[in-house]
C-alpha cells in the first residue's frame, strides 16, 4: 500500500529518535511530510532521525525536545514546530514507557512514570494541537494503544501499562465524538509484540512480531483524505493474537 500525498502536512511524532516512533515517522517523510523529530534526552538520535527523513523525501524536517508530560514543555516544543514548520497537521502520540515486572515491585516513580507518559502524554499533546487543527478545519491524530487493553486485558506484570493504554483507547473514542465537527480523525494503533519489542513469547501470532511496515499501513489509512469518516477507531496489529485462549 503507498502512502498518501503528505506534502504541505506538518507532521509531530512524539518519541520518534528510536523505535517504532522513528519509523512512523520515516513512513511519513516518505510521503513528502514535513516532519518534527521528537526527543526528551536522545537528542543525537533525533538528529539521525531528521537527516534520514530528509533524505527519504520530507520537504522539511527538524528536531524538536521536550517533556510530553509536562504542559509547559509541551506548550514550548509545538510552539517550536508551528514556528519553523507550521501548525501540526498531524500527531502521533507515541510516547510511553514500559515496565515489565510486577505490579508490587514497581517503585512509585516508576508507575507514575508509565502512566503520565502514556496516559498523560497523549492528553497533553493532543489538547495542544488541537485548536490549531480546528482552526484550519483540518487534523489528524493517531494514538498508539495496546492490544487487548480495550477488552480489559491485565496482568499482575507491568500493570500500570495496561491501565494507561486503555485509558488512551477511551481517550481516543471520546475525542473523535469531540472533534467530528471540525475535519478532525482522532483513531488509534494497537500493536501486540512489534519487532523490536523488548521480549518476545515463545508462541508469537503466525510465527514471527508485527514489523515496522505492519504499523505503516494502518497509519497510511488514517492518514489518508478518503478516510474523513473513520474516526474513534482502533485497529489492532497482533497477527489475530487471542490472549483470552484457555
Amino acid at each position: 500500500m503507498d502512502g498518501p500525498d503528505l506534502a504541505g502536512q506538518t507532521v509531530l511524532v512524539t518519541g520518534s529518535a528510536k523505535g517504532v516512533g522513528r519509523e512512523l515517522l520515516l513512513s511519513t517523510a516518505d510521503c513528502g511530510a514535513r516532519t518534527a523529530v521528537h526527543y526528551h534526552t536522545s537528542a543525537d538520535a533525533a538528529r539521525e532521525v531528521a537527516e534520514s527523513a530528509r533524505d527519504r523525501g520530507a520537504s522539511d524536517a527538524m528536531t524538536v525536545q521536550g517533556d510530553v508530560t509536562d504542559p509547559d514543555s509541551v506548550d514550548g516544543l509545538f510552539a517550536a514546530v508551528e514556528s519553523e514548520l507550521g501548525p501540526v497537521d498531524v500527531l502521533v502520540n507515541n510516547v510511553g514507557d514500559f515496565a515489565p515486572a510486577h505490579w508490587a515491585d514497581l517503585e512509585f516513580e516508576t508507575w507514575n512514570r508509565v502512566l503520565e507518559t502514556n496516559f498523560n502524554g497523549t492528553y497533553l499533546c493532543s489538547k495542544r494541537a488541537l485548536p490549531g487543527m480546528r482552526e484550519n478545519g483540518y487534523g489528524r491524530i493517531v494514538n498508539i494503544g495496546y492490544a487487548s487493553s480495550e477488552r480489559g486485558l491485565v496482568s499482575p506484570k507491568n500493570f500500570p501499562y495496561f491501565v494507561a493504554k486503555a485509558g488512551v483507547l477511551l481517550f481516543t473514542r471520546m475525542l473523535a465524538a469531540d472533534t467530528q465537527d471540525n475535519g478532525i480523525t482522532v483513531n488509534a494503533i494497537s500493536p501486540y509484540v512489534v519487532e523490536n519489542s523488548d521480549e518476545f513469547p515463545d508462541d508469537l501470532p503466525r510465527g514471527r512480531p508485527a514489523s515496522f511496515e505492519d504499523l505503516a499501513q494502518p497509519l497510511y489509512f488514517f492518514l489518508d483524505p478518503d478516510t474523513e469518516y473513520v474516526s474513534g477507531e482502533n485497529i489492532e496489529v497482533d497477527g489475530g493474537w487471542l490472549p483470552e485462549t484457555v
